[in-house]
């Protein structure tokens, strides 16, 4: 979509299928179609199921967003970028963790391609870390603050968008402007358990921060009916 296309609350929900069971897959996917805009399939189904699951997925008409996170050399994270085109996700990712040299080499990678251009987003700082984490690894800056440098560094090697909690959206907006396109997990209901995830708020509060998509799984997925969740949640973004 083009950064001026007006989201419906729809399309504005991926769902995160976060299983190795296909045809679980399968089915929530074509159950889901037409009240989510698309699908996150990332690496417990992917390691299940490879490419040719993802393409099983796909076949229900849903935009994909392959949640792979690449994060290694620059010349191999090209080639993994070159090899999940013929996909044809609608956003792909890699780690901002990785450095500048290794996100350019991601975007030539797809800038260079004959197949139509996905969006290339950065993961930030994973929603399941707080601050007191980020000092056992070295880190001394605050999430949001590392959040945001790493938005700064994405948006400098030329990619999309990242992704990021929802605390840090009006933080990364001043930095790196309207136009970057911000993908938010962490995104629990008000009638939903917040999980193993601690930066997190509700799909309403992150749309009206500033949010573009947001990546809704276990609400959803776990739900006794995941169809009435879906709408559920569009229904708090109507409006907004």
């Amino acid at each position: 979509m083009s950064q001026n296309t007006i989201l419906s609350p729809t399309q504005r929900i991926y769902v995160a299928i976060d299983t190795p069971d296909q045809a679980r897959a399968v089915t929530l996917a074509r159950n889901l179609a037409g009240h989510v805009g698309g699908v996150k399939l990332g690496k417990e189904f992917f390691v299940a199921n490879g490419p040719a699951g993802v393409r099983a997925v796909a076949d229900v008409g849903m935009p994909i967003f392959l949640d792979l996170k690449f994060h290694d050399i620059p010349n191999t994270v090209a080639g993994a970028i070159r090899s999940a085109l013929p996909l044809a996700p609608a956003i792909l990712n890699v780690h901002a963790s990785g450095g500048a040299a290794m996100m350019r080499a991601a975007k030539d990678a797809l800038d260079g391609a004959s197949h139509a251009r996905p969006m290339l987003i950065a993961v930030t700082v994973l929603t399941s870390l707080g601050d007191e984490d980020l000092a056992e690894l070295g880190i001394e800056k605050s999430a949001e603050d590392q959040v945001v440098h790493l938005a700064a560094l994405t948006k400098a090697c030329g990619l999309d968008g990242v992704v990021c909690s929802p605390r840090e959206i009006k933080s990364i907006r001043a930095v790196c402007g309207p136009g970057f396109k911000l993908i938010v997990p962490g995104i629990r209901p008000a009638w939903a358990a917040s999980g193993d995830q601690k930066r997190i708020t509700t799909p309403a509060d992150a749309i009206k921060a500033g949010a573009d998509y947001l990546v809704i799984g276990r609400p959803i997925t776990g739900a006794d009916d995941p169809v009435r969740a879906a709408e559920k949640i569009a229904e708090e973004l109507d409006g907004l």
